[in-house]
């Protein structure tokens, strides 16, 4: 069992190539668990376990759960704002990445931990809620709604400030979190974020009142999930 995460930082990248490289990863942890099937105890190989950074241009992405009416724009509006849309095998509905956006993508062998979909997903949860506390912010899950969320005031509604959207293959994870620092929530008035119409959005920069760097709540972040995977347990 091996439980060390290796840190990756792919920077800007296109949603289709790190679609590309998480599958390449994915496969590589899957045929190397395949092959310990066949082996000796001694002689199995440990998987390893990767966690990546990223930040997207501009893509709608569409899940296993999304309805062709949870996308708002057209196909002008869609070309006249650079917006590319992609079909995925996450679970979930439409979301939205784009700059100012920090995607994290875990793409861990579950067996290394706990292989629990549940405990997997409300510690993603956790992560964010943990991270976003060391800044003051305080965020929660809200039930039968994945993801994290900033609970209404006064009256309002509840803002989403980081979607999750997974998929697991033969234990292994990927696909993974998007939380908004800095980015501009106006894109997602071109779809029904997540499929949820009654709630809002939000990021990081605007619950602070202040300009935030993706370096700096990256590095929130590793050590919150660094030790929280370490210690991960039924819950």
């Amino acid at each position: 069992m091996n439980k060390e995460i290796q840190i990756l930082d792919w920077g800007t990248i296109a949603y289709p190539e790190a679609l590309n490289q998480q599958y390449k990863l994915l496969n590589q942890i899957v045929n190397q668990k395949l092959k310990n099937r066949t082996r000796p105890t001694a002689e199995r190989r440990p998987t390893p376990n990767f966690l990546i950074f990223c930040e997207h241009p501009h893509v709608f992405t569409m899940g296993s759960q999304t309805k062709k009416e949870h996308l708002l724009a057209s196909s002008e509006e869609l070309s006249k704002n650079q917006i590319a849309c992609v079909q995925t095998r996450r679970g979930g509905d439409i979301t939205y990445h784009g700059t100012g956006q920090l995607v994290i993508y875990p793409i861990l062998d579950l067996d290394n931990f706990l292989p629990d979909v549940h405990n997997y997903i409300r510690t993603l949860e956790e992560v964010i809620i943990l991270a976003l506390k060391k800044l003051g912010i305080q965020s929660q899950r809200i039930k039968s709604l994945t993801g994290v969320w900033i609970k209404a005031q006064d009256g309002g509604v509840d803002k989403k400030i980081c979607a999750i959207g997974v998929k697991i293959t033969r234990w292994v994870t990927m696909h993974g979190l998007a939380l908004n620092v800095s980015t501009d929530l106006s894109y997602f008035n071109f779809i029904v974020p997540c499929g949820i119409a009654d709630k809002s959005v939000t990021s990081i920069e605007k619950e602070l009142v202040q300009k935030v760097q993706l370096e700096e709540i990256k590095q929130l972040i590793i050590p919150v999930f660094l030790s929280l995977f370490s210690n991960v347990k039924a819950k």
